[in-house]
């Protein structure tokens, strides 16, 4: 099965590494420069979804809907999930705690790891891009939004626990290459890199050392205006464009869109 649109998961098995800042800030910068974009929230807690104001708690139909349809999910079942944002090009697929039973109800059923592939490619023609935030366990949702992916962006904060973080991440990837029978192309985004701490240059420097080419060469840093666009439920790019994040992030997109065209 092929997905005319590009999709990549972003995902990270260490909490609080900028996982959700990340899909937010590339989403909205596609969605900027005339992209048709979905970002799609696999995360029980639904931070990406509630980043934009929308309550999933209340909603009729959400991710869980489209897992509960398994294969026999249609088109039509996939739009009616979606909410859409300030930006008319960029629209959510919202989580809901109900995603947390998942792996109990569906976690045995053959074929329950590419119900998200099968969801993005019922939608192709809706979309250019669609961006996957995962939670930060390995289980049947993030199994999903690997399987579904084009490349896997893996952002790892530039301290020492999120690189053993990243450590065990890539770890449950092999295991996924094995059963999928497919290698993962990704790209490690270094963040939160805040230059007047000794420890986030070395933290970085062991990055770059230890996973090479893998590793995008530019750094995301530190930026208070990501907390407020948050709290102005808007993404970074719409909320303060010619921030220093902003403008880390527009090269990292550029560098992401390379990569594709190479591919």
């Amino acid at each position: 099965m092929v997905i005319s649109v590009v999709v990549w998961t972003v995902a990270n098995q260490k909490g609080g590494v900028g996982k959700t800042t990340t899909a937010v800030t590339l989403a909205g910068l596609l969605a900027q420069s005339g992209h048709r974009v979905i970002l799609v929230d696999t995360d029980p807690q639904a931070s990406l979804s509630y980043y934009f104001g929308v309550e999933s708690e209340e909603l009729s139909s959400s991710l869980y809907n489209i897992f509960m349809a398994g294969k026999s999910v249609t088109k039509e079942d996939v739009l009616s999930c979606l909410c859409p944002t300030k930006l008319d090009s960029l629209f959510i697929l919202p989580a809901t705690m109900a995603l947390a039973t998942l792996d109990r109800k569906l976690g045995t059923q053959s074929g329950m790891g590419l119900i998200l592939r099968q969801a993005l490619e019922l939608i192709r023609k809706e979309f250019d891009y669609a961006i996957v935030d995962c939670p930060p366990v390995l289980g049947v949702l993030m199994i999903n939004a690997l399987a579904a992916c084009d490349r896997v962006i893996i952002p790892v904060q530039t301290e020492f626990l999120a690189l053993k973080g990243l450590e065990r991440m890539l770890h449950s990837m092999q295991i996924m290459q094995k059963t999928l029978t497919r290698t993962f192309a990704y790209t490690i985004v270094p963040t939160m890199f805040d230059k007047r701490v000794n420890a986030a240059a070395e933290s970085y420097s062991n990055l770059t050392r230890t996973y090479k080419d893998k590793v995008w060469i530019g750094l995301i840093p530190v930026d208070t205006k990501f907390r407020d666009a948050s709290q102005a439920q808007s993404p970074p790019s719409v909320y303060s464009s010619k921030s220093r994040g902003v403008f880390a992030y527009a090269k990292l997109l550029s560098y992401l869109q390379k990569l594709e065209i190479q591919k």
